[in-house]
């Protein structure tokens, strides 16, 4: 047997909460909800999607009796980790064996390439029981590789019949769930009898929409970033010698840039979406940093602390013009591209071929900024935001508008700078609380959709502002939160990500507080995770959540 460490065996003993129309167990029957519509494009999402658009959502009622069958299902993870997979495969394994004994769960190694490859393993009670409650998705470890071909359903189809698996979950964000979507519409359209259900996973934030009122793990990564910012703020409250840029996951949404500013009160921090709606210039950005600076060496405090998101870059309509341009010169001439090996000589090639405006701003960036904009795409098509060293940017643009100040006569102070870069460290923790029970609740509600036979949906739990025993589980057709997006050169269907509401309560909390955090050293130290204690400080959920239900 493994050596565990003494939280990860206290950890193991905690038993989940689950909302009270599970208190029975699986004795529950489906209630029907409204049929929806996707979120835009209606007509090409349902041409699409003719067997799973329309639906209805779906819930949950009590009920004295409830049989089932015997079900084997499988299960994966897809794409980044998040605090509380292992909860979820946990749930869904305790909602199967609640439901018959004689159900098996089978996870796929390596997330969807484990489907096409067949590489499983039959999940039991004493194999799980070590994973409970802890981080990381070492269980059965994830991948990303994407769901998109013919030969990759039947190769899953194939697998699943092989282990008479009825039913597949799918726990991802919004392109893994986006990927499971168009599964469950192909085994709709080709008579294949396994229903598909998505699990909403992100640090980010950014899937989520009325019926999935959170992702998993973003609870518990903002309480890791909280602590490490808090940690940071105090070093630079202490030494007062030093203004510490720390760029924060978010690929796409600012969720956790604010919902850690809402915590910690930095001395500035970019919301992304407001960058965008403003059509702000890189450099009126970093005019509006630099005032901070100057404004704050002026009261003698030659410190501070900056949170930047990750995604930023691709908000800058400047910069988003130019990255929209890049993706589609690199799908395009793709071949080519692979062919050049030396970085001088594939930056030209690019020159030569955008267009005169975004060819100027690709010239005046830093060589360093200009090449990682190039590196190779994600699977989804993406551009790899945290390879790019925004924080570092910004550093080098406010250093040389500082200069300029100081020969003006109008900055005498210093500026030294650490950059850190948190988006790894909150991936793993073990899942507080909230997300211990948050990704549980969401397992078990898959396994009652497996077993209703429901396909295309999303597993959902709201009223999460309550406690655990009012939370109210169902699920929500994944056709529902869909939209068109340009992927790889063309138009593809895709779950649309939730970006911060700047009409939201979160992001109006931010902006009457963030001109005296600027000047005044406001700083909030929250300190780790607690898992024990009183609940004022172990169920604690974040700002977000509190102030998005007020």
């Amino acid at each position: 047997m493994k050596e565990l460490s003494q939280l990860h065996t206290a950890r193991t003993g905690y038993q989940p909460k689950l909302p009270s129309v599970f208190y029975n167990g699986p004795s529950v029957k489906i209630i029907k909800g409204k049929a929806g519509s996707s979120v835009s494009d209606h007509d090409k999402i349902k041409a699409l999607f003719p067997n799973t658009y329309g639906m209805p959502t779906i819930g949950f009622e009590k009920t004295d009796i409830a049989e089932y069958r015997p079900l084997n299902l499988g299960v994966i993870l897809s794409g980044g980790q998040a605090p509380g997979g292992h909860n979820v495969i946990a749930g869904l394994y305790d909602g199967l064996k609640a439901c018959h004994p004689d159900s098996k769960l089978y996870g796929f190694l390596g997330g969807p390439s484990g489907l096409t490859d067949n590489k499983y393993l039959e999940l039991e009670a004493d194999f799980i029981a070590d994973f409970r409650n802890t981080g990381g998705f070492d269980m059965i470890a994830s991948g990303r590789t994407k769901l998109e071909k013919k030969e990759q359903y039947e190769a899953t189809a194939k697998n699943c019949k092989a282990l008479e698996i009825e039913a597949l979950v799918v726990i991802g964000g919004d392109d893994s769930n986006t990927n499971a979507a168009v599964l469950a519409e192909y085994f709709a359209q080709n008579g294949v009898n396994i229903s598909v259900i998505g699990v909403p996973k992100t640090i980010d934030g950014d899937l989520k929409n009325e019926m999935v009122e959170a992702s998993f793990g973003f609870d518990t990564a903002t309480k890791v970033y909280n602590e490490l910012i808090g940690n940071i703020q105090r070093d630079a409250n202490s030494a007062k010698k030093y203004w510490h840029i720390i760029k924060l996951m978010g690929r796409s949404a600012s969720h956790i840039a604010l919902e850690c500013a809402l915590r910690t009160q930095p001395n500035y921090a970019i919301i992304s979406e407001e960058v965008e709606a403003k059509k702000q210039t890189l450099h009126e950005i970093v005019d509006e940093l630099t005032q901070v600076v100057v404004k704050r060496s002026n009261n003698k405090e030659d410190f501070g602390t900056l949170i930047v998101p990750e995604g930023l870059i691709e908000f800058i309509p400047e910069m988003k013009a130019l990255i929209s341009e890049l993706n589609d010169l690199m799908a395009v001439n793709e071949k080519e591209l692979n062919t050049i090996k030396d970085s001088e000589t594939k930056r030209n090639y690019i020159l030569d071929k955008l267009q005169s405006e975004t060819s100027a701003l690709y010239r005046s960036l830093p060589k360093q900024i200009a090449e990682q904009l190039i590196m190779e795409r994600d699977p989804h098509g993406n551009v790899q935001v945290s390879l790019i060293d925004t924080d570092k940017l910004l550093v080098y643009m406010i250093a040389e508008q500082l200069e300029i100040l100081r020969a003006q006569g109008k900055y005498n102070g210093k500026f030294k700078t650490h950059t850190h870069f948190f988006g790894y460290e909150g991936r793993c923790s073990f899942p507080s609380n909230f997300d211990a029970d948050y990704t549980y609740a969401l397992g078990y509600t898959a396994s009652l959709l497996a077993e209703n036979k429901c396909t295309g949906y999303m597993s959902s739990v709201r009223n999460l502002i309550d406690s655990a025993e009012n939370w109210i589980p169902g699920g929500i057709p994944m056709t529902q939160m869909m939209n068109m997006e340009r992927r790889h050169g063309e138009d593809k269907p895709v779950i649309k990500k939730a970006l911060v509401d700047l009409n939201g309560l979160p992001f109006k909390t931010f902006v009457a507080n963030r001109d005296k955090w600027a000047i005044e050293t406001s700083y909030i130290y929250p300190g780790p995770i607690q898992y024990f204690g009183p609940a004022a400080i172990s169920e604690i959920k974040t700002i977000t959540l509190e102030l998005e239900h007020q």
